[in-house]
């Protein structure tokens, strides 16, 4: 059975970006998720999202638009956006954890709610023809609440539902919940991905193991981590490639240099780098000196002095 692995979408660092340059040094990725489209009440699509979707930012992406929403006025609106950008299929989060989120009764604040959840996919389905897939948490509270929604959902058409073995109120903590998942792959008829701490290739065969009828697989943080990932698991390999530290390098210059010229001013493009390096660091030796160094370096000059030379201590080592 081939494997389909799938970029998921994380607010603040997927996007066209990231993926078009991620595409291009390390492949592996089948189909990227662009972060979620949210709307706030009022019908209008922000220009960052725009851009974000646009298809020449994406000529040579697979990528599925999301939508954030407890509101069907707005899924429609959206949904008729991207159809007409020429997109058959819109994502809906119901996986989003953070409080700012799940307090308004959205992300994997809404999973609780099947009626409305119903309601929405009803008039969604009745006065669309967008393809919908969904993205989740198991609940917010209790890992039971999507077993209460999985019979809505399965009155869908939905393309899939790509779960996130977590409750929304852990946020990132804890360990994924593997028997719970177990229980969504018995009670949904619909084709379900897994998604949630996909970090090795030791850990995905283990997962693959354990959950024989899965063959699409959603890697978040790991793929930021360690962004050689996805295309190890597809080569079933755990070596790195001879020239390892020079291709992140370039692919670290290539973001860099870009959101450099699209953010105005020293602040902004120090904290998206310290962002990305919460994960980058993850894949050196010493994750904590290395991030560190990132940290204490106080402008860009600083910053690309610290990266090269957290480059080549990874060479030399």
């Amino acid at each position: 059975m081939s494997q389909t692995l799938l970029s998921s979408p994380l607010q603040g660092f997927t996007d066209y970006k990231f993926r078009n340059a991620f595409n291009h040094f390390f492949g592996g990725i089948d189909s990227f998720y662009s972060p979620y489209i949210r709307l706030n009440g009022k019908l209008v699509i922000k220009n960052s999202y725009k851009k974000d979707i646009q298809l020449d930012n994406n000529n040579e992406l697979e990528v599925i638009p999301q939508i954030i929403t407890n509101d069907v006025d707005e899924f429609l609106f959206v949904s008729k956006y991207v159809r007409e950008l020429g997109y058959k299929e819109l994502n809906w989060n119901l996986g989003c954890p953070y409080p700012m989120v799940t307090k308004r009764g959205m992300g994997s604040g809404l999973i609780a709610d099947p009626e409305k959840i119903n309601s929405i996919l009803h008039k969604i389905h009745n006065e669309s023809d967008i393809l919908v897939s969904m993205k989740m948490r198991m609940g917010y509270d209790t890992p039971e609440e999507i077993l209460e929604t999985l019979p809505v959902l399965d009155k869908y058409p939905l393309k899939n539902i790509a779960i996130h073995a977590r409750i929304g109120k852990q946020l990132y903590k804890g360990g994924t919940d593997l028997d719970s998942f177990q229980k969504c792959v018995d009670n949904t008829k619909h084709k379900l991905y897994y998604n949630g701490d996909i970090t090795s290739v030791a850990t995905f065969k283990k997962l693959q193991e354990r959950f024989p009828s899965i063959d699409h697989w959603m890697i978040g943080r790991g793929l930021i981590a360690d962004p050689f990932l996805p295309s190890m698991i597809k080569n079933d390999t755990t070596e790195y490639p001879k020239n390892r530290y020079d291709l992140f390098n370039e692919f670290h210059d290539r973001i860099f240099t870009e959101y450099d010229a699209a953010l105005s001013g020293p602040t902004p493009i120090k904290m998206k780098m310290l962002g990305f390096w919460e994960y980058f660091s993850q894949s050196f030796s010493n994750p904590q000196k290395t991030f560190k160094k990132i940290k204490k370096a106080g402008n860009s000059k600083k910053y690309e002095i610290a990266v090269k030379e957290i480059i080549k201590e990874a060479k030399n080592g």
